[in-house]
């Protein structure tokens, strides 16, 4: 019915300054109608996506340990998710004596929320346009999308922190503490490392930054700012508490950290904030820095006609592009080991955030100076110039400034003569004991 309803999608457009401009949006119950559907459809596909990915981590690590995996509960063990979803709310729910309730109960709900409302704002697909006006898909496609993003993704903190605090334990208060001040700082290298993809679009508004990127995939900005892409994805790990950057739970350390106190259903929506938010990351990294919705090597999705058959198309490779994301996350779990906390601290506020303000400077003098030589970034010209800077940055950074000092979970702080210092006192103590104790022994 609906289909039926929005079909007949007509072939004006008009040009105006090279960009080509659609119908207005529906209005009335058209778009009321196109929004419940919108809301629906992706509630469902986000929450069902989750359940997958966590089967999906299952499994990717059974392959990288040789092992099986969840293999019994459906085909697959694609069920295996469900049923330990139907587990948990069976079970019962434990509150400790000594917590604050109210607050205790609430955390869970505040460390998922943010995560899902993020998605409102983001493009999934390009836009339909119909006989009644034009779809946006997006639930919320507002002018200021990207601040939104920026302020909504911070609140996620206040569900771990409060369920730290709240549960009156030593051990999930140590969790909640590291939590917010790792989420915190890292916060900031990430809001400047977008800074240079929203001064290449000039605009905040996201369906801009993927106009923006349009075209055969050479405008895409993880060409244009290679560097900007690598802290990105570098702080969604830490914002997202995923290995190397799992501080706040570190079993070995805090017993599971600022969970530790919840059971059944309350400790699974952590883990379910946790891959939500491990999918809104994905979904941020393809639309600021892998051109959103677009398909590269092509220019058939961004010209008229825009029918549902290119939005349909977009919105899969849009869904593509977040699952290798998605893949990434899982692999470099287990692969890399954990930073100590110093590290992290280190790796935060002496490395990424120096690096992003300077690379700020550099990529909006970059782009002053080749527009005013007259090329525009929509030029194939600008973006390969523009990769060529980042090359080289790129080897300025890794090659001679960090030399795989700070970039490594294994860095010790001492200086490389220090620790040599202290590996020759302590063969000399040895043998001296060794010595002592042959002595004594005769």
């Amino acid at each position: 019915m609906i289909l039926a309803l929005l079909q007949d999608a007509p072939q004006q457009t008009f040009q105006a300054n090279g960009l080509e401009h659609l119908m207005p949006p529906a209005s009335g119950g058209i778009w009321f109608l196109a929004t419940v559907v919108k809301l629906l459809l992706i509630f469902t596909i986000y929450m069902v996506g989750v359940m997958l990915v966590i089967w999906l981590e299952r499994r990717v690590c059974a392959f990288i340990q040789d092992r099986r995996g969840p293999n019994l509960v459906g085909p697959h063990g694609l069920l295996q998710s469900v049923a330990d979803g139907v587990k948990n709310i069976m079970k019962e729910e434990t509150y400790p004596g000594q917590a604050y309730l109210p607050l205790f109960v609430l955390a869970p709900t505040l460390a998922f929320i943010p995560a899902l409302l993020v998605w409102s704002v983001i493009p999934y697909g390009a836009p339909w346009v119909t006989s009644k006006g034009t779809i946006d898909m997006a639930l919320a496609p507002m002018p200021i999308g990207f601040l939104f993003i920026l302020s909504i993704a911070s609140l996620g903190v206040y569900g771990i922190v409060l369920a730290g605090w709240s549960s009156n334990n030593k051990y999930s208060l140590l969790g909640g503490l590291r939590s917010s001040a790792q989420m915190i700082s890292y916060e900031i290298a990430m809001g400047m490392s977008t800074i240079p993809v929203l001064l290449l679009a000039g605009d905040v508004s996201l369906d801009k930054v993927v106009a923006q990127q349009a075209g055969w995939g050479t405008h895409w900005n993880v060409i244009n700012t290679t560097i900007a892409f690598f802290i990105f994805i570098v702080a969604a790990f830490a914002e997202t508490n995923r290995l190397p950057f799992d501080l706040p739970e570190a079993e070995s350390e805090l017993i599971a950290g600022y969970h530790s106190e919840y059971s059944a259903m309350k400790f699974s929506m952590f883990f379910i904030a946790e891959y939500a938010n491990m999918m809104t990351a994905s979904a941020l990294m393809a639309t600021l820095f892998f051109g959103g919705w677009d398909i590269p090597f092509t220019l058939w999705d961004n010209v008229a006609p825009h029918i549902f058959l290119k939005t349909l198309l977009t919105f899969l490779f849009f869904w593509v592009k977040i699952m290798v994301f998605v893949f990434i996350f899982i692999w470099i779990r287990w692969t890399l080991p954990r930073f100590r906390y110093d590290q992290l601290m280190s790796l935060g506020w002496k490395f990424m955030l120096p690096t992003a303000l300077a690379y700020i400077v550099i990529i909006a003098g970059g782009t002053v100076g080749l527009e005013y030589a007259g090329l525009h970034p929509s030029n194939w010209l600008f973006a390969v110039i523009m990769l060529g800077i980042n090359i080289v940055l790129l080897v300025i950074l890794f090659g001679f400034i960090d030399r795989g000092r700070l970039i490594s979970p294994a860095y010790s702080r001492l200086d490389k003569r220090d620790l040599d210092t202290l590996r020759r006192a302590r063969f000399v103590r040895v043998r001296f004991e060794s010595a002592t104790s042959e002595g004594g022994a005769d």
